[in-house]
């Protein structure tokens, strides 16, 4: 979907090495939610990177040009028919045909195979597997088809489309050799709350950009999330996966220790939803962070796949979903956050920002708690890295608290697992005391 400007996309790179190394000896697929960009960048590179190119969108492609994928025994007649079709000329070895939305039509993926065994051309699929899972039950997944997963856009490219290159590595350098940053600390702070209202989707960041205008970024990301109801219908018919997804921010707020699906869904038990939950996070559109049994390296061996939180996969939807029944002006996050005015109940935000973060930077998400000596109240850590043979615990604080009770338990209860660094993540400058490093909230997106 055109935003209106093409913006500078890390997985840019990614393309150009699958290029490179593949030699047209495998196909990639871009899998990731809808409306994140997707489909632009690929179209980009193969502008850019071959001699001609035929996207073919399954979405809205002619019937023929659909069906040519279901016997792909003559290969001539298809690229025969597709250059006829899209008056394009391909050239062997430097031309590329894009799949998009490939799982509208899962024999085009299954054609891989014989697609890269003819080696003439290159082949790209996008994809956003809200839906590719139902359609290829079926079919034979080639073994061809290398994948990578793509994000909204992150801190860094949300800079980049603000024409801000020096950002990113001034903070790279403050990562790399800590310091607090004093006067620079409320613009950095302040630029990054902006970061979490419009969200990297890039209809979001070009709806600001054109029009500096919150209301118009907002407009931008209901449309979206009408989209994704649509999607989640695809998934569950019964509307189910909508409500959950719909419930995330009541969900966060109410300082749960989990997602509480019967609170959702009447009478639902957490085990009766564990697929359904899988489906929406292979959708990409939610992040899930499961609960860690046993906190140790490996932690995916202890995963609770019935206890765990979920985000929204991008924070500038989150912000529009908490009040997607209301209209604009009732949308108090908008100014509280860009103000620094954000109540501690809303907090969860940050929470919401950092998990985006991690999962962007290639962490997978898990939590863990466990009970205090009175048995009343549970200690939890809300993010557990791992690093090495080591665990790193970090706790997130919205507001300018330094207290860290449960960080403090934890180190205390697996001290021999745990690496010398734990992080308290919050909204004042840089600080170290002891073992603890408390980052402002743009130093997690390097963790």
């Amino acid at each position: 979907m055109a935003t209106g400007r093409i913006f500078k996309r890390k997985i840019y790179e990614r393309l150009l090495k699958w290029k490179e190394t593949s030699n047209g000896n495998s196909a990639l697929l871009v899998q990731g939610a809808r409306r994140i960009g997707k489909s632009t960048i690929v179209e980009e590179f193969a502008q850019r990177e071959y001699a001609s190119y035929i996207l073919i969108d399954f979405t809205m492609c002619p019937q023929e040009v659909f069906n040519l994928f279901n016997d792909v025994s003559d290969l001539n007649y298809i690229f025969l028919r597709l250059q006829l079709i899209y008056h394009v000329q391909l050239v062997n070895r430097n031309s590329l045909i894009i799949f998009d939305e490939v799982q509208f039509q899962p024999k085009a993926r299954q054609a891989i195979k014989s697609l890269v065994a003819d080696h003439r051309y290159d082949y790209i699929e996008t994809g956003s597997l809200i839906s590719i899972r139902k359609n290829t039950q079926n079919i034979l997944i080639p073994s061809e088809e290398e994948r990578i997963n793509m994000y909204p856009m992150d801190y860094e490219e949300f800079h980049w489309a603000l024409g801000d290159t020096a950002t990113i590595p001034l903070l790279r350098s403050v990562w790399e050799h800590p310091q607090p940053l004093k006067e620079a600390h409320r613009k950095l702070m302040r630029d990054f709350r902006l970061y979490m209202l419009v969200g990297g989707m890039p209809q979001a960041v070009n709806a600001y950009l054109e029009t500096n205008n919150f209301e118009a970024v907002d407009r931008a990301k209901r449309l979206i999330l009408n989209i994704y109801d649509e999607d989640f219908g695809k998934i569950d018919p019964s509307g189910k996966a909508a409500r959950i997804f719909a419930a995330i921010p009541a969900q966060l707020n109410s300082n749960a220790s989990r997602y509480q699906i019967s609170s959702v869904i009447a009478g639902a038990k957490a085990e009766e939803y564990v697929e359904l939950v899988s489906e929406m996070e292979k959708s990409m559109t939610v992040n899930i962070s499961h609960h860690c049994d046993d906190p140790n390296v490996g932690m995916a061996a202890f995963e609770d796949l019935k206890q765990y939180k979920m985000f929204v996969g991008d924070t500038g939807l989150f912000v529009t979903l908490a009040f997607k029944d209301k209209d604009f002006t009732e949308n108090i996050l908008y100014n509280k956050l860009l103000n620094d005015k954000l109540s501690s109940n809303l907090g969860y935000l940050y929470e919401n920002i950092v998990a985006q973060m991690l999962v962007c930077s290639g962490n997978k998400l898990f939590f863990h708690t466990w009970p205090t000596e009175s048995g009343k109240h549970n200690y939890e850590i809300d993010f557990l890295l791992s690093r090495g043979t080591k665990v790193v615990p970090v706790e997130v604080k919205s507001s300018t608290y330094k207290t860290h009770v449960s960080l403090d338990e934890f180190c205390k209860k697996y001290s021999s697992r745990i690496a010398n660094d734990r992080y308290l993540i919050y909204t004042k400058d840089y600080d170290k005391k002891d073992a603890v490093r408390y980052l402002p909230t743009y130093l997690a997106y390097f963790l």
